[in-house]
Parts: C-alpha cells; structure tokens; sequence
C-alpha cells in the first residue's frame, strides 16, 4: 500500500519554495527542477511547500505553476500539487460540468473511504460555496441522480463484519433486479449506496457462486445505456478498485491517441495509495511493465513527470 514516490526525509520546505521560485524565475522555465522537487514529496511535503511559498514569496505556488507549465504537464502538476481532498473535489467539479462523464464521480464516491469521501464534500464546498450533492443533483435527473447522490451521500461502515442472512438475500434481490431487467429497482439503489464494502463484496461473491456467473458479466450481457454503465462502474470500483483502474490504464495508453486525462487521473490520485498493487495487475494483465508503457505512450515533461510518480527515473 505504501507510496509509490519516495519522498526525501531531510526536504525543507523553505529551501524547495525558494527551489521552485527559482524554476520559474527569469527566461523559460526550469521545469527538469520542478519535476524533481515536487514528484518526490508525499502530500505533507507538497503542503508545506506551498505554505512556505506562499509566506515567503506572498504568492500561491499553484497559481504560479499554472502560469508557468502548459498542456498536459500543467495538469497533472496541478492535481499532484492540490491536497488529495481539494484534487478529488476539482476532478468531481470537471466531470459534473462535463454532462454524463459520471465514472470520475463514481470512482470518488466508492473509492474513497467514508471519511476521505466526507472530506471532498467539505473541500467542494469550500471551493465551489455548493454542496457536491447539490451540483450532482442539477446536473442530473431521475435514476442516474438517484444513484450518484446516494453515492457521493454514503457515510458506509468500514469494518469486516459481514451479516451472513443479508449476504444471501440481497445477492437474491440483486439477481432477481437483473433477470427481470429491473436495474433502477429502489432496492438495488439502497444496497449499493448503503451496505459496507466488506458487505457488498461478500454479496457479490454469494450472487457469483450461487447463479454462476458475476454480477458485472450479467450486466454486461445487457445491452448498454447510461444508468447500467454507471451502476457496472460502481459496482467494479466497490468491489475491486484496483482492477477497474487497471482497465481505465490500459484502455487509456490502448486508445488510438492517448487518453491523458484519464492516465493522469489514475496515476496522480494513485500514487501515494495503491499504485504498486495496480502496476503488478497491469503486467500480470498486458506482460508489459505499466512505466514502459507510459514511456512509450508521452514525451516531453509529461512523461517524466508520470515516471517520477511511477517511481522511475528517465
């Protein structure tokens, strides 16, 4: 679990403010010294840095780095340099305003743990003087708002005990929704957006030994539309995260023309979390090292960056 990056235990946050005041500072931007400040400080050593710059110099390093980087290399600085809390909270304001881009939502609400995901809805509100659940609600109608709000609302228990009796009725509830075509049943909103993760994998597993096959290759089966595709979303990222962003990776570096976005989503949001776990699915899933992949697939700053976060130096 641990972070990918390899923060230096002896940084000052003073002397890399003055570092990175340097970097942009005078003709063009040094940014080979960006890179090596900021891709190896954990979230704690990216904060400090930000409020010894913004002491010493009177000014917001994020807003000064924005000025000074561009494209893809831009964004992804950003979202590494924000709090973990204030970056999911950007991200979730940028798929709300991209109308039916609700997988970026889903993986927030179902992700996170219950009081990392409280902590994005106190951050989007102070940001955006809106309640997450607010803005979702007004961008989105019927059975999709249902869902989403009942996502990002969940306050789930986090512990391992599981109710054995539940297990195999909502397993039964959950088949019987499907069979009959039912997806927006109320019943199957209320167990996706209520019941532990511990509990919903435990019923997953009943729906897949009990009826033969998984949840998700049932709802495959089905032909596709919004409200199926966000419910199949949410239902791979709370039963097992690591593999969904295995396959956001691969279909994103697979794309004719990368998809960035999405590559800098996972790795930035990953980095200090799972990624590791996440690069041994990846060669385990395409016998290609995750690294060489994305080295293959971007240039330029951008791509030393995510090497940097990947843990591998150019």
């Amino acid at each position: 679990m641990a972070s990918l990056i390899a923060p230096v235990d002896s940084h000052v946050p003073s002397e890399d403010a003055e570092a990175l005041y340097k970097a942009c500072k005078g003709w063009g931007t040094n940014e080979k010294a960006i890179i090596s400040i900021l891709g190896h400080r954990n979230a704690a050593q990216r904060k400090q840095i930000r409020l010894a710059y913004s002491e010493l110099f009177q000014e917001d390093l994020v807003k000064r780095l924005e000025s000074e980087l561009n494209g893809d290399f831009e964004k992804a600085v950003y979202r590494w340099v924000l709090d973990p809390e204030d970056r999911d909270a950007v991200l979730a304001n940028v798929a709300i305003r991209k109308s039916g881009d609700y997988h970026v939502i889903v993986e927030i609400a179902c992700v996170l743990s219950s009081e990392e995901l409280l902590a994005v809805r106190r951050a989007y509100h102070a940001r955006y003087k809106h309640s997450l659940e607010e803005d979702l609600a007004a961008h989105t109608t019927g059975d999709i708002r249902k869902l989403l709000v009942g996502l990002v609302t969940a306050f789930r228990y986090e512990g391992d005990e599981i109710n054995t009796r539940l297990t195999n009725s909502e397993a039964d509830i959950l088949h019987d929704a499907i069979k009959d075509k039912a997806f927006n049943h109320e019943d199957v909103i209320r167990i996706l957006t209520t019941r532990s993760k511990a509990q919903l994998m435990a019923t997953f597993n009943r729906y897949r030994d009990d009826h033969g096959s998984s949840i998700t290759k049932d709802l495959l089966d089905e032909p596709a539309d919004e409200f199926k595709t966000v419910l199949r979303t949410a239902i791979r990222c709370l039963n097992d995260h690591k593999k969904y962003y295995e396959k956001i990776l691969r279909n994103a570096i697979k794309k004719v023309g990368t998809d960035e976005d999405a590559l800098t989503r996972v790795i930035v949001t990953r980095a200090e979390k799972d990624l590791n776990d996440i690069k041994e699915i990846y060669y385990k899933r395409n016998s290609v090292p995750l690294d060489q992949a994305v080295a293959n697939d971007t240039s330029g700053d951008y791509k030393a960056f995510l090497l940097a976060l990947l843990g591998k130096e150019e």
